[in-house]
């Protein structure tokens, strides 16, 4: 992150930031309402003054509360809305893509500053400098610098981009186990039907893990993989509802509860004989690569490869879900963004194999 990039997101004033984090939020509501009205229709003049309203509010919030890198993000974009006011460009849906992207850039930043993380996997410079241009393009170069933009910030090609659609290669699944697979799965299945927020889920994960073990050139078993994901959750069931269907923050009693399903699911299948593999996985699927995790704190090179897909994905899933209500397509770029700056939790040569089947997923 170059110099001017660090003076944006250096933190004076604790509770000032914690006051434009609030404010965002709800300036963030407005903007998502307006934009999905623009993308109905395009030349609502109402929409097109509410979101150039909610970028001016954002960066005079900022300017109060001294936060650099909110003035420098919102100005290009209060500039390039007033344009679109002004008729001098049309609205389209990859300017709408890229304005989301900067919104949810800086919600994320504020976290990111809050929490002390690094804020490097953010890629805010390249943000900068996209914005900068694309508050000045015209014509049709206005869409080439979104997509230059939102290429530059996440790494994938936006798919309104119309990029050339790539195969979507399935996973070979091996049936050699067939009946333990079906078996497994259909408790899989039992979990995911306790809660309508996890239909689905089993598939997704599935899929996600296989292809990245494939990306990697299926270093992994695939059918020790397979049964690792349908049974790696389920010891969620032979814990108090309460506590795992918790929306809310957990007790410390409680989150200490949960951290004994990984156990369950590793003993079912330490017991059934050639799934010696899938146990490991299953039993080691939330440790982190710099030993916070549980059960045993184990650290990068004495967690299973299985187990490290696992804890990628299934985190991948989890903030994907937590983000739903913004769409797919923003709650999807905000989980990416969100696994990809977790610093020393996810091992990185896992990442760079998951991270390659979400750009084909996203462009295709």
């Amino acid at each position: 992150m170059n110099t001017s990039i660090k003076r944006y997101t250096q933190v004076e004033d604790r509770e000032l930031l914690v006051e434009f984090r609030d404010a965002l939020t709800d300036q963030a509501e407005i903007i998502e309402h307006h934009v999905a009205e623009l993308r109905r229709t395009p030349d609502d003049s109402s929409s097109i003054a509410a979101l150039f309203r909610a970028f001016h509010t954002i960066k005079g919030d900022a300017t109060i509360c001294r936060y650099e890198l909110g003035v420098k993000l919102s100005h290009p974009i209060e500039s390039l809305l007033a344009r679109l006011r002004a008729g001098e460009v049309a609205f389209s849906p990859l300017m709408a893509e890229a304005i989301l992207l900067a919104l949810d850039r800086l919600e994320l930043a504020v976290e990111t500053m809050l929490a002390d993380r690094p804020r490097e996997p953010l890629r805010l410079d390249a943000l900068l400098a996209g914005l900068d241009r694309l508050g000045t393009e015209q014509g049709a170069g206005l869409d080439t610098s979104a997509i230059a933009l939102i290429e530059a910030v996440t790494g994938f090609r936006p798919a309104t981009a119309a990029a050339a659609p790539t195969p979507n290669v399935e996973a070979p699944r091996h049936r050699e186990r067939a009946d333990d697979l079906a078996f497994f799965q259909s408790m899989a299945l039992l979990l995911e039907a306790r809660s309508p927020l996890f239909k689905g889920r089993t598939e997704r994960l599935l899929r996600l893990a296989s292809e990245t073990n494939l990306r990697a050139g299926r270093p992994i078993d695939p059918v020790q993989l397979e049964a690792a994901v349908y049974l790696h959750d389920i010891g969620m069931m032979f814990l108090p509802e309460p506590i795992w269907l918790k929306v809310g923050a957990l007790s410390d009693a409680e989150r200490e509860t949960l951290k004994e399903h990984p156990g369950f699911g590793a003993g079912l299948l330490q017991r059934m004989a050639g799934w010696e593999d899938a146990a490991s996985m299953v039993a080691q699927h939330h440790e982190m690569a710099d030993g916070r995790g549980y059960p045993r704190g184990l650290k990068d090179n004495q967690i299973v490869a299985g187990a490290k897909i696992l804890a990628i994905v299934d985190a991948f899933e989890a903030v994907t879900l937590k983000h739903s209500h913004r769409g797919a397509g923003r709650s999807l770029l905000r989980a990416i963004a969100e696994i990809n700056a977790s610093d020393n939790q996810f091992s990185s040569e896992w990442i760079a194999h998951f991270n390659g089947v979400i750009r084909r997923m996203v462009e295709g």
